[in-house]
């Protein structure tokens, strides 16, 4: 549904049909934005929740091609008349570890983590049309401040996106922002169950599980520009202040309990 969009801010959620995507997507909805849901292999999930929001719209692209991820971005700018917010929230997410880099591997998640989210914000801060500024948060992880060995490639190309993070900001316009937002253990991920995710998504500060809607929460704080440009915003329950020598997922396994 399009009821209204000229009359609403726009944002681009990539990867927003499913997990946190679809949770900042649907967030933004419920607050009055057009939300333009980005997928690569979600179709019906993505029309689904397009279908519950008040002014949605659904588009492809595999963001393993950067020109296509750029051309999807100048599309967009050329027709959205008030194109706010670029969350980038897809991601690759697979294991290899310090001792067996994956080359396969090491170049998806460069590419799909770092590389096109960057090229994707360039285009998007040069040709956007935004009412008050244009906004690119970068989704992250804990693990910038929190390293360990497991999942090698992956943390790599979340420090590259960081790293991207800080330098488009020097370059942005004053009225523009881009921010780092770096969530903790929030979903089931790789091969773990939900049963397990009760134990190791507590292995933070305050022994809690943080909720998919806080980093939803935090992308709409986010939207209205109040944090200094290349900032990054940590959503953790205090997990990134600790020193964890491998990934929440291992230490449960081994026994490490909040």
């Amino acid at each position: 549904m399009n009821e209204g969009m000229q009359d609403r801010p726009a944002i681009l959620v990539t990867g927003g049909a499913r997990r946190i995507g679809a949770t900042i997507a649907r967030r933004f909805g419920e607050a009055g934005w057009h939300v333009v849901i980005h997928y690569g292999r979600s179709a019906g999930e993505a029309e689904a929740l397009a279908a519950t929001l008040p002014s949605a719209e659904t588009i492809q692209c595999d963001l393993a091609d950067g020109d296509a991820a750029v051309a999807m971005v100048e599309q967009l700018a050329a027709r959205l008349p008030d194109w706010r917010v670029l969350v980038n929230s897809a991601s690759t997410f697979r294991l290899d570890d310090v001792r067996a880099l994956d080359p396969a591997t090491c170049d998806a998640a460069l590419q799909v983590n770092a590389v096109t989210p960057a090229r994707m914000a360039q285009t998007f801060l040069a040709q956007a049309a935004a009412r008050g500024g244009r906004r690119v948060i970068q989704v992250t992880d804990q693990k910038l401040a929190n390293p360990n060995p497991d999942f090698f490639s992956y943390t790599m190309s979340k420090h590259a996106a960081a790293g991207a993070v800080r330098m488009l900001a020097m370059a942005a316009q004053p009225a523009d922002r881009v921010y780092a937002l770096a969530p903790g253990a929030i979903l089931a991920s790789h091969d773990q169950s939900e049963a397990e995710t009760e134990v190791s998504h507590r292995l933070n500060l305050l022994r809690r599980k943080t909720g998919a809607d806080e980093i939803a929460d935090a992308c709409l704080w986010l939207a209205e520009g109040w944090l200094a440009s290349g900032e990054t915003l940590y959503v953790d329950s205090g997990q990134h202040l600790l020193a964890q020598p491998r990934d929440v997922i291992y230490l449960a396994r081994e026994g490490v309990r909040p």
